[in-house]
């Protein structure tokens, strides 16, 4: 059930030689509508300044089309967030190149619409107004600086400013919320009760602006006249799972041999059995391509849970176009009989099967494998996935020495809603120590991972020791790789070092930033995270030793008292 509503629109020039304001109105459907919602926004070019109309008309267009081209993974607030950062350096730039646009700028007040949510962007004096339960509230804070005669100078807007202050902000959705964007030429001159007796008397959104607009221009408006209105008629639903509610019916196949058809595809290969997923080797009936088909083990058909995640971790990696992760090959939903997957195969293996096969690892060899796998997970953490099981059982290199990353069904984004992120999934000896403590996986737990598999690959050692499951394990000071291959240089053992440091804030900031330490490597070496003192690896017990210290001191000094 998608969310559905009703807009109108209404712009005046008023006693203006130009309309300066600008309005943004973009409402896909189906699939565009669940992930990235509708945008509408009022922009108001700055008066007074050159190109504040081409300001306004820019930072519209510029917004509500760079928005539909983030990526999936991202957060409205986020994706907002950096278009706007973009747009606001524009039109600085474009300032900075047109003498005759020096000083170009614009409100912006947009409102984007997803599921049951409601996302608010706003810089400058253009309002927004929701109407809920026949009471009318303001969403906004104008801002302009407080004296009176200067009410209407701006403080903040796009392009005045290389720094962009924008206000973020979000809440739930309502039937029958109404909701109004205007700019400073209908607000200033109508004030609150005729703006709220305008909403409670019309029911049409396009009536409600139309009023509001010519009123404001009989009521002397000096300035351009701007409305936009939004009714909200039926909410959507929040999960993205919903948005594959149709792969929801779909049975998963029965344990299959090689030699059985499932579709478009005949089995050739079983590749791998866990727990919950079975990974087959197939080849595409019609064109005799290779594939990988993913499913879940028939004792999970009826965990709606596992069918849901399954779902998920294909839409997520349909959303990953990189060279170091497996591409999801498009098969519809309506064209499958059963509920799975397929993805590009590549001939190799993991790195974990090369280490049980005796391959043995060199120094050069690794800091390629830690190139690759760190372009691999930049390319995930810009999207806001957290991978949470790099491991080398995960890590899959082909016969063309291409590193792949597999397996993203434990991977957390924040559009997944069904994510439980209390219960850190992963293999224990992998895991970063604040995931033990309760904490949600982040950029950095991904990077020790990542440390850790280097470690293992050079010297088939955990740096603190071989973690069970369900273990609850204390982390010291990690054992330096070279005490069991002393032929591994410095620089590669700072760079994990770091990577595996116990503090989070020892620890490398990005992806990116372990990728430069690794590609420079002995040309621009980076130093060893400093040791941790005892006293502070101590904690609490730092205090027993302090007391026990003061103890004997002052025995020490009462002996010496009476001794003398």
């Amino acid at each position: 059930m998608s969310l559905k509503f009703e807009v109108g629109q209404s712009s005046l020039t008023g006693p203006r030689t130009r309309n300066e304001d600008y309005v943004g109105v973009v409402t896909p459907e189906g699939e565009q509508l669940s992930i990235k919602g509708a945008l509408v926004a009022v922009a108001d070019g700055v008066s007074g300044n050159a190109g504040g109309g081409e300001a306004s008309e820019m930072t519209m267009r510029t917004v509500t089309s760079d928005y539909y081209a983030t990526p999936d993974t991202w957060e409205p607030l986020n994706a907002l967030d950096k278009v706007l950062t973009a747009t606001n350096r524009w039109l600085l730039a474009q300032a900075n190149a047109n003498r005759d646009m020096i000083g170009m700028a614009t409100t912006l007040s947009l409102l984007a619409l997803r599921g049951q949510r409601y996302y608010l962007a706003h810089v400058g004096d253009t309002r927004i107004y929701l109407l809920r339960d026949g009471q009318l509230k303001q969403l906004t804070t104008d801002h302009v600086w407080s004296k009176p005669d200067m009410r209407h100078v701006l403080k903040r807007a796009v392009g005045l400013d290389t720094h962009l202050e924008v206000d973020f902000s979000d809440g739930a959705l309502q039937v029958n919320d109404v909701f109004v964007l205007m700019s400073d030429g209908v607000w200033d001159v109508l004030g609150e009760k005729s703006i709220h007796k305008a909403l409670e008397l019309y029911n049409s959104p396009q009536m409600i602006c139309d009023h509001l607009t010519k009123t404001a221009i009989d009521h002397g408006s000096t300035d351009n006249s701007t409305a936009v209105a939004v009714r909200i008629t039926r909410i959507g639903e929040d999960t993205l799972s919903e948005l594959l509610a149709g792969g929801k019916h779909l049975p998963v196949p029965d344990k299959m041999n090689v030699g059985e058809i499932i579709d478009d595809f005949e089995v050739t290969e079983i590749l791998h059995e866990s727990r919950a997923s079975l990974l087959y080797k197939v080849r595409h009936i019609s064109t005799k391509q290779l594939f990988v088909l993913k499913t879940l083990q028939p004792l999970l058909g009826n965990d709606s849970d596992s069918c849901n995640g399954l779902l998920n971790e294909e839409w997520l990696a349909k959303r990953v176009v990189s060279q170091y992760v497996p591409q999801v090959f498009p098969v519809s939903v309506e064209k499958r009989s059963k509920l799975y997957y397929i993805m590009s195969w590549h001939e190799g293996a993991t790195l974990q099967q090369r280490i049980n096969g005796g391959h043995h690892f060199t120094v050069a060899g690794i800091a390629k494998v830690g190139v690759d796998m760190m372009r691999g997970i930049g390319a995930l953490h810009r999207l806001n996935i957290i991978h949470r099981d790099i491991k080398p059982d995960n890590l899959h290199q082909a016969s063309d020495q291409r590193l792949r990353i597999l397996d993203l069904g434990v991977a957390l984004n924040a559009n997944f809603g069904t994510k439980d992120t209390t219960q850190n999934p992963g293999t224990p000896s992998y895991m970063a120590p604040e995931l033990f403590e309760g904490e949600s996986a982040t950029v950095q737990s991904d990077l020790y991972a990542a440390g850790v598999t280097l470690y293992h690959l050079l010297t088939r050692k955990y740096p603190y020791g071989e973690i069970e499951p369900f273990q609850r394990p204390k982390f010291g000071e990690p054992i330096s790789p070279t005490r069991y291959r002393p032929d591994i240089p410095h620089w590669l053992e700072n760079i994990i070092l770091k990577a595996i440091a116990r503090d989070v804030k020892l620890r490398f900031e990005t992806a990116e930033e372990m990728l430069l330490a690794l590609e420079h490597g002995e040309l621009k070496p980076i130093l060893a995270p400093a040791r941790t003192p005892l006293i502070a690896r101590a904690r609490l017990v730092k205090w027993q030793w302090i007391a026990m210290f003061s103890l004997i001191l002052n025995f020490l000094l009462i002996y010496l008292l009476l001794v003398s």
